[in-house]
This record gives structure tokens, sequence and C-alpha cells, in this order.
């Protein structure tokens, strides 16, 4: 009974706050134009750049509403699709892959967690935010990584990587012979 009782003294709370910050939501200047889909709710980006750091919300949460490079969109709507009770998914070339569990890819990749991974053809298809696979000229094996900067020096195109769980980056530039796979889905 008591356990009953303090579950629904935190639902009261945890409704209160969210009343109370939709109500106040509307008070507050530069608000920005929600509009929601069935899974997803989008802000304009025109209200997003309008938006000021010192907003209730953002400082209650914690958010910086930084916009972090996410992967590269691999695989379009179309290639999806619901069989009866299987999801398939058509990709040219695909490879399936496992992780060794180093924690350096936490909490994206982690033990247990597979991908889909395809071969790049050349370095046009690697972008920042991309998770690659790559042959270290530091280490044995091959390293999943994070894409964080692409540039050019007097040896051509490079790219620095990092392990999203890793405070530095992996220690030198690496070239496109070193990339052996991109991942273009992690299936948990």
């Amino acid at each position: 009974m008591v356990k009953k009782s303090a579950f629904i003294v935190i639902i009261a709370f945890v409704v209160g706050v969210m009343s109370t910050l939709l109500i106040s939501s509307a008070y507050i200047p530069n608000t920005p134009a929600v509009s929601t889909t069935t899974s997803y709710v989008v802000a304009n980006a025109d209200t997003v750049k309008a938006q000021s750091n010192d907003q209730f919300i953002t400082k209650i949460l914690g958010l910086t509403n930084e916009e972090l490079p996410s992967p590269h969109n691999w695989i379009k709507e179309s290639q999806i699709s619901v069989e009866g009770n299987q999801v398939v998914i058509k990709i040219d070339d695909a490879q399936w892959s496992r992780f060794t569990d180093t924690n350096s890819m936490d909490p994206v990749i982690d033990k247990g967690a597979n991908a889909i991974q395809i071969i790049p053809k050349d370095e046009s298809q690697i972008h920042v935010g991309d998770i690659v696979s790559y042959e270290s000229d530091y280490s044995d094996g091959v390293i999943i990584h994070r894409v964080v900067e692409i540039g050019y020096d007097k040896n051509g195109w490079y790219c620095i990587l990092k392990g999203d769980n890793n405070s530095r980056i992996d220690p030198g530039k690496v070239r496109f012979k070193q990339i052996k796979r991109i991942t273009i889905a992690v299936i948990y």
C-alpha cells in the first residue's frame, strides 16, 4: 500500500511539473513553433535559431541545444519494408558486423550490438559524424570510431576519428586506404 501511494504521489508530481512547463511555455518569448508527427517532435529551424539559452526548459534540463554531427543518412525509407513478421532492408553489398566490448563507443555501440556496414567506394562517401571501421597505424586490429573531422593536406584526403566515450581523438590522420567499412545501421 505504501509503494502504491508513493507511486501515485510521484505520478501526480510529474504531471504537475509537466502542466506547469506547458502553461509557462506560453509566456516565454521566442518559444519555438513545434509541429508533431506520429513519432517525432520537430522544431522549426528559424525559431530554434531565435531561442535564447536562458529559456526555462533549457535551463532545468541542462540542454545546450548544440547540434552534434550525426551519421549520414544511408538508408532511405523506400529501402525498408515490413513484410508479415519480418523487416527487409534493401542495401547493396551490405555486411554484418559485431564488436569487441571496448567501451570506446558507449553508449551507441556496446556489448551485444550488431551493425550493418558497407565498404566505401571513395572518400566522398565518408562524412563527419559517420562511424567507420579502420585499421590504425597505432594499434592492431580494426577500430570502429566516429569521424570528427575531414581535411586535405600534402598527402591528400584524411579524417580524424574519436570514440564517443573517449576523451581524446585517435592518434594520427586516417587515410582512405585505412577505412574498411562505414556503419549504416546499429542493431540492438
